[in-house]
């Protein structure tokens, strides 16, 4: 497939795309508590999309094992490391953790995020393990600059989480972002220093650490989206959407609104 650099007009409309994606999850932010239902969440987020202009890109996505996408973000609660479905039967309870991916498709051109929350009081260890991925997304964009691999941003992330006894999900990755969710090239959360594509600037990339308590094995429930720890122990997921620049990457998303709250 084939790598978009983007221009500086093309990086501002994806800034805007992503901020909204920051300001949605800000929002959902003050509702994640005990008792609301993930679908609530979902409905919630699809109506701050589209006052504000925008489309949900993950609804209606579509799935080469099965049906698309019935939701507009994703809600992935405590085993569950990505592509959770929004249910009514899916109560958030208190120590729970819930990850929410969001994406949004504004002006031809798409942000996506994602979050791992707690719900109210979560153990210490759990904790731990959110501010060990969210840390290793941080490591990981530190590499993301013009000149170096997308191998060097996998072993950051890698080497960082693997240090605390971490699970690094490997079948799931980043990606290339513009006018579509999904573009060249794939960015692994593993890997060797130097390897892979070269990064250049203009190239935006969504950085996903997916991170696990226990073993990285994973598999798919029946529902063919929610992808689960086979160990079924914990799992966080933290995103951003970053351009790549010649000294430092530009985060295009942001965390700031939903961090202020906490």
């Amino acid at each position: 497939m084939k790598i978009f650099l983007k221009t500086e007009d093309e990086i501002n409309l994806m800034r805007k795309a992503n901020q909204l994606v920051g300001s949605t999850l800000a929002e959902l932010g003050k509702h994640i508590k005990p008792g609301v239902t993930t679908l609530q969440l979902d409905k919630i987020a699809e109506e701050f999309i589209r006052d504000h202009g925008a489309v949900p890109t993950f609804k209606n996505f579509p799935n080469p094992y099965g049906g698309p996408f019935p939701a507009s973000i994703c809600t992935s609660v405590n085993e569950v490391v990505v592509h959770g479905i929004p249910s009514k039967d899916t109560v958030l309870k208190d120590g729970d953790i819930i990850s929410i991916d969001c994406g949004t498709l504004l002006d031809g051109y798409c942000g996506d995020s994602a979050y791992t929350f707690c719900v109210g009081e979560v153990k210490p260890e759990v904790k731990q393990l959110l501010k060990v991925t969210r840390d290793s997304l941080y490591k990981g964009i530190e590499q993301a600059v013009a000149g170096n691999h997308v191998g060097d941003i996998g072993s950051a992330i890698q080497d960082y989480c693997e240090g605390f006894g971490y699970g690094v999900v490997r079948e799931l990755t980043g990606h290339g972002i513009g006018r579509e969710m999904h573009e060249a090239p794939q960015i692994p959360n593993y890997g060797s220093r130097g390897n892979g594509v070269m990064l250049k600037a203009g190239m935006c990339i969504a950085i996903e650490p997916m991170i696990t308590m226990g073993d990285r094995k994973i598999w798919m429930l029946p529902d063919k989206w929610s992808i689960v720890t086979r160990d079924n122990q914990l799992a966080a997921h933290f995103e951003h959407t970053i351009a790549i620049r010649k000294g430092k990457a530009e985060i295009l998303s942001t965390f700031e609104g939903i961090e202020d709250q906490l």
